[in-house]
Order: structure tokens, then sequence, then C-alpha cells
């Protein structure tokens, strides 16, 4: 008799976790073989073949005060998830960031009896702490993408293995500065900067104005790159560059790779996300900058405490690192500040040119901070014997995936073959 495909529950609900999902779907067929795929997803989780009954642009927001005005129709868009999952199932549920909506699942699937498996933790770490209660209880294992958050979690109960992060497995691109300069009709005399503002048009219309702002001081030797988000409509940022410099007087060049623009830029301004990941294991020196709603801020930053296991100080500002490079650093080397963080009133364009210039010319400034880039990318591979480098952490992912069906596999047919004595002698009798 052949045996049933297993079904997977995915769940991703922005774009950093639609790409890694997808990854894990292209990955799982050469360890699973045949396996039905249906959750929550963007789209190129839909084109690595996965059923969406909720798509990752309907209910992805940004920020307290977001998440609070759309949480009517997110409640809406979960109700479909945990019928889906009533209806269907699934042998193995694997839930990827987005922990509003997730962490809420991981309790619906334990009750169904389903193994979950959390890919890319939430930041309970630096808040929220009290949601490790919910992890402890509902998820069976934690797959994490940051070195201090292993021994955060199992400090605290919690079957956590870290994996490596997706990212710092990539190989540089490999383009050159010419065939660049040509894609992009770029002079290559030429110094370039990249402005990264976001990957949602709310991030875009917070930080956008300040970034060209200070680009028109930086003056007419550099060029600007502007990688514009999958999420977002080329057409769309092209547009707003329009309305906020409608005159502009520097160059400014849209284009669709982040990781291209970054290798290639002398240095970048980046907004605080998964994009500072980006710049750091790509290598060249960036600062990082935000801004979000006053409330926002203000009860995030009453809120955000760091655990031991990120040993992390104050800048000039007061305020404690939100950049992903820094607190990495923190954990390599106590109160590690590698990147500046511009943010809120902080963030001004005036800021943004005084702390960009010093890392555009060469000397210790940018050669201190390339250094520390460097240990930071080190410190998201996984180093351990058991971890080898020819396992990267996707396709963790897919054996955690593999290991969970095959334990719920042997469970059942144990539990089959226990009852086959008791219905035998009850037919004989």
């Amino acid at each position: 008799m052949t045996p049933t495909p297993p079904k997977i529950f995915l769940s991703a609900g922005e774009a950093s976790g639609d790409h890694y999902g997808a990854e894990i779907l292209k990955q799982l067929h050469s360890v699973l073989g045949n396996f039905t795929a249906f959750g929550l997803g963007g789209t190129e989780m839909e084109a690595a073949g996965q059923q969406r009954i909720v798509r990752a642009e309907d209910v992805a927001v940004m920020g307290i005060t977001e998440v609070v005005r759309h949480m009517p129709r997110i409640y809406g868009e979960y109700r479909k998830l945990v019928e889906s999952i009533r209806r269907e199932r699934p042998d193995v549920a694997v839930l990827i960031d987005f922990p509003d909506v997730n962490l809420r699942l991981a309790e619906k699937l334990h009750q169904q009896g389903v193994p979950v498996i959390y890919f890319v933790s939430p930041q309970l770490w630096a808040w929220k702490r009290s949601r490790i209660e919910t992890v402890r209880r509902f998820v069976s294992k934690m797959l994490v993408i940051f070195p201090f958050e292993e021994g955060f979690y199992r400090n605290r109960g919690v079957n956590a293995e870290f994996v490596g992060h997706p990212l710092a497995e990539m190989p540089l691109p490999t383009i050159s500065r010419a065939e660049y300069a040509r894609a992009h009709e770029l002079h290559s005399s030429r110094t370039w900067v990249a402005l990264l503002p976001g990957s949602r048009m709310r991030e875009v219309r917070h930080n956008l104005p300040v970034l060209l702002e200070a680009a028109s001081r930086m003056g007419p030797e550099y060029e600007f790159l502007l990688p514009v988000a999958s999420t977002l409509a080329t057409d769309a940022i092209r547009e707003k560059v329009r309305q906020l410099q409608p005159s502009a007087t520097f160059n400014l060049h849209l284009v669709e790779d982040a990781r291209e623009a970054l290798f290639q830029a002398r240095a970048a301004v980046v907004a605080s996300g998964t994009a500072t990941v980006q710049a750091a294991v790509v290598g060249n020196p960036f600062i990082a900058v935000y801004r979000v709603s006053g409330l926002t801020y203000a009860m995030a930053k009453n809120m955000v405490r760091y655990p031991k296991e990120i040993p992390a100080t104050r800048d000039a500002y007061g305020n404690l690192p939100v950049a992903m490079a820094n607190l990495i650093a923190a954990g390599v080397e106590p109160g590690m500040l590698v990147v500046p963080e511009l943010l809120q009133e902080n963030f001004t364009a005036q800021h943004v040119v005084n702390q960009l210039r010093p890392l555009l010319a060469d000397g210790p400034e940018r050669s201190k901070m390339q250094q520390q880039l460097l240990r930071v990318r080190s410190a998201l591979l996984p180093t351990a014997p058991s971890q080898t480098h020819s396992l990267n952490s996707i396709t963790r992912v897919c054996q955690a995936i593999a290991g969970q069906i095959q334990s719920k596999t042997i469970s059942a047919d144990a539990a089959s073959n226990n009852a086959a004595p008791e219905t035998n002698s009850t037919s004989t009798r």
C-alpha cells in the first residue's frame, strides 16, 4: 500500500519569512519526496508549491499601533488558518517568525496533536518575554538563527538549536563594478552609496524623506542606489521620490537587488530590520536608521529589556541598540557597538551625513567597522562539531521536519501494534 504523502502546515507573514519558507519547500523535496503544503505565505512560497489559505500580504503590518488598527482583519484571516488545520490535520507545522499570529497558531496546532517547529525566533529576548511560556508548552523545536538565542531559550527550558543564519551562508555577488555600472547607468568613477528605507510602504514614508535630504547634502561626486524590495511597487517608489525631490540635484538609481547594491556601494544607510543583517554579512560599512510612530517608539523604548545573554550597552543617545549587527556583536564582545544607530528624533539628514562621511574615506573608522562586521558574519555560522558547514540552515530545518514526521509515524505504528492483540482476542471470543 502506497503511503500517503505527508501534509505540512507552513506559516510566514513577512517578506523575509516568505523567502525562507520558499527555500524550505524547495529543499524538502530532496528530503521527503512527495508532500503537500498549505497555510500562510507570500508569493515566493506559493510559487514553491504552497497552497495559500491566507496571503501574507493581507496580514503583514508593522508596529504596535498598526497591529492594533488591523486586528479585526488579521483575526478573520487567523480563523481561516485554524479551520484549515482542523480540516487537514497536518503531520507537522513550521512557523516562521511573525509571532502575533504564529504563537497563537502554535497553541491550536498543539491542541490538534501537531508537532510544531519554529524557525526564526520572535524577538522575545527584547520584549514580551512572558510569551516564553507559550513557546515552552506548544513548540516542539525552536530553530534559531542568532547565536545568543540558543542559550536564551535553553536557559528557560525550551528545546532550541542554533542552525546558522541563511543570509550569512549566501555567497557574495560576483558582478563586477564595471558590469554593475553598465547595467544601472552609473558612473564608475563616482562614489556609490546605498539607501535602504525599508520593505513596507509605511517604512518608506517614515524613512525615505530623510534619506533623500541627506543625499542632497552629500555633493555631486556621489551617486545613490535605492533597492526596491519585492514587497513594494517600483512605480510607487519612483512616484514617492518624485514627490519628495521634484528637482533633485543628485543622481538616484532604483535597483532590484539589495545584496548587489550593498556589495557595490562604498557605504550604506539601512533601515533597521532584516536588511541590517544583510548589510552586515556583505561587509561594507553602514549606519542603521529607523523612525516609527511616536506611540510605537515610546512603548517599545519602555518595554525593551535585554537578558544576560545579550550584554549590550546604551549608545550616546541613551538607547539600547536595535540593529541586529550590534546585538550579535555584543555576544561576541560585551558592549561592542559596530554600526551607528540613528533612531526617531536623532534620525536627521545632517546626522546621517555626519555619520556617513567617515565611513566613505579610507581610514581607521572604516577599517575598524569592516573588521568588526567580519566577526559578526563569522558568529552567524554554526561552529559546533556536530554542525558541519556542509549542512546549511535551511537543510537543518528540512531535517527537523523529516525527523518530526518520522517520530510521529513511529508513534502511530507503535500505538496500532499495541492495539492489535486486544482486537484479535476480541474477535476470537
